[in-house]
């Protein structure tokens, strides 16, 4: 239908075509309300971040926890999450209700729904954020990271594929390439929305498209839910809300680990519509990022997912201290960088760590996960001939941060080619052998060599995502790696807060008609329902739950 005979009304308008957008139309379809959809990307782009995720779904008590071996309860999770979370501030309180709620839904009715859709899950759940060490503090006490098949293209699918038989139908209405600038109100209610057609572009998924308009537009519904994400992809809005006095100041160098779509450009729209925004201060930006050899976005970077195996060096060559350990507390990592005065840091590692603890986060460096066929993974995965799988390689071979030497003095001869900092071979070398002599028997005093061992109690990790332990010095042991590492945005933690039906709030604390916030853009549930730390998962699992809570608000009447 051309756009000028289409029907500008409608009960409902979504913004954003990410997750959490698709999954509230389609709950509001299945309602039988009449949805517009607004993306001010292509139709291609449909999923948003979501598509270039590694699928991972935080769930809790699940059979596959439970062929794993693993013991897991709501209670474990609720007190994991506490610890994480460390609510603090008045405004914590929706986003309290919002964890225990997506706590209920994660053990509960969700992989079941989930399930019903047609996703499933590879058998060996991740253990990811493994903590700071203490039992009352961060981090996963057992393994919660349920791999969707399919990665990312696979938790979209049947959601999008959903959305295309509503518009097939008419109940949806999608309208991409529609950037929205402005809320229509009257008399304190919502009456639409209106913004700027966009020209067409055919870019790949994820590449910065145009921002050439072609044309106005406006629509109306009594009721509108912004799903447009966070602020990831705007380095200029991180920094200003980078949280220097709690992680010391923000990197001068960043890598972004999502699009440059992720502007934050609609939570100001929102914001002068009278939401109001809360803990933007907290954030989840990983340590372990790589420039990509082969971009898609601007500063494009990858983030490797590490075992607990490769040490790691600050700028200086000096070993960063415990809890600051490949996969375990990446806040408290982030700070120990920071700490040092720089922006970046180092891996050392073996081919044999390579070969089986690095993977690379998103679903295009994960084909054969991304596949959702065993043949793949078995041929990535196991049978590699002693190679990592074939993205890491590739990163190995052409990746700027990568060095690869069969003597450690070849290798810090290489790593100060490209260090800021110049980097002393003795220092290094001390610290690698006393790391060491520590793994000749099952017994170390090595805080890192106790956690590998303890990670290869887990059958899942010592099957495809923890080394034996090993002495990186010894030849036998393959070539010597480093890797330099730099900090890679990711996520908001804070955003719009909204209550349980996710309902936006003003800053006098009311409800505002007819506003509704979801995803990313709501801090994932109430303003930030993780508090000030991830338990992974949970990003995609916020996306879900939310953009299901407004769906079936009792509010959008």
């Amino acid at each position: 239908m051309a756009a000028a005979q289409r029907d500008n009304h409608a009960d409902v308008i979504v913004i954003g075509a990410g997750l959490a957008g698709l999954v509230a139309a389609n709950e509001l379809a299945d309602r039988g309300k009449r949805v517009i959809l607004l993306e001010q990307e292509p139709a291609h782009f449909i999923g948003g971040q979501a598509h270039w995720s590694l699928g991972g779904l935080f769930m809790v008590d699940t059979p596959e926890q439970r062929r794993m071996g693993i013991r897991d309860s709501l209670d474990l999770a609720q007190r994991d999450w506490a610890g994480s979370a460390q609510f603090d501030r008045p405004e914590d309180q929706i986003p309290r209700q919002w964890a225990k709620a997506y706590l209920e839904f994660a053990a509960g009715d969700m992989r079941a729904w989930l399930h019903d859709l047609g996703l499933r899950w590879f058998p060996v759940v991740g253990w990811a954020e493994r903590g700071d060490g203490r039992a009352e503090g961060h981090g996963n006490s057992v393994p919660r990271f349920h791999i969707t098949w399919g990665t990312g293209p696979g938790v979209v699918a049947p959601f999008a594929q959903r959305v295309h038989a509503y518009v097939a139908t008419g109940r949806i209405d999608a309208r991409f390439r529609h950037q929205v600038s402005h809320i229509i109100q009257q008399g304190g209610h919502i009456k639409g929305v209106s913004g700027e057609v966009l020209a067409d572009d055919q870019g790949p998924i994820g590449a910065q498209t145009n921002r050439h308009e072609v044309g106005e537009f406006e629509v109306y519904a009594p009721s509108l839910i912004v799903a447009s994400g966070g602020i990831g992809g705007n380095l200029e809005m991180v920094r200003e809300n980078w949280p220097t006095e709690r992680l010391g100041p923000a990197p001068s160098r960043m890598v972004s680990g999502v699009p440059a779509h992720v502007d934050g450009r609609m939570l100001k729209v929102a914001q002068a519509a009278g939401g109001h925004i809360i803990n933007g201060d907290r954030m989840w930006h990983y340590c372990e990022g790589l420039r990509n050899w082969d971009p898609i976005w601007p500063n494009h970077g990858i983030r490797i997912l590490p075992g607990p195996s490769s040490l790691w060096f600050d700028a200086h060559g000096t070993r960063l201290p415990d809890p600051a350990l490949p996969g375990f507390d990446t806040l408290g990592t982030l700070k120990a960088i920071l700490a040092s005065g720089q922006d970046y840091s180092w891996f050392i590692l073996s081919q044999k760590i390579i070969q089986k603890e690095f993977a690379l986060s998103g679903s295009e460096q994960n084909p054969d996960l991304t596949s959702g066929t065993w043949a793949e993974v078995l041929r990535a995965r196991i049978f590699s001939g002693g190679k990592a799988p074939v993205p890491v390689e590739a990163f190995k071979k052409h990746g700027a941060d990568f060095v690869v030497a069969e003597t450690l003095s070849d290798l810090v001869r290489g790593m100060n080619e490209i260090a800021d900092v110049p980097l002393d071979e003795a220092h290094i070398r001390a610290q690698i052998e006393a790391r060491d002599a520590q793994v000749d028997n099952p017994f170390a005093k090595d805080r890192q060599i106790q956690a590998i061992h303890a990670a290869r109690n887990y059958r899942g990790d010592r099957l495809i995502r923890t080394a034996k332990p090993h002495r990186l010095l010894d030849r036998a042991n393959g070539p010597l790696i480093a890797v330099r590492l730099s900090i890679l945005t990711r996520k908001t933690l804070g955003g719009l807060h909204t209550t349980l039906e996710s309902q936006m709030i003003g800053a006098d604390g009311a409800p505002l008609p007819g506003l509704f916030a979801v995803g990313e853009a709501a801090g994932f549930g109430g303003g930030g329902y993780h508090g000030y730390n991830a338990l992974e998962g949970t990003f995609l699992g916020g996306c879900l739950f939310s953009g299901r809570q407004a769906g079936r608000s009792d509010q959008i009447a």
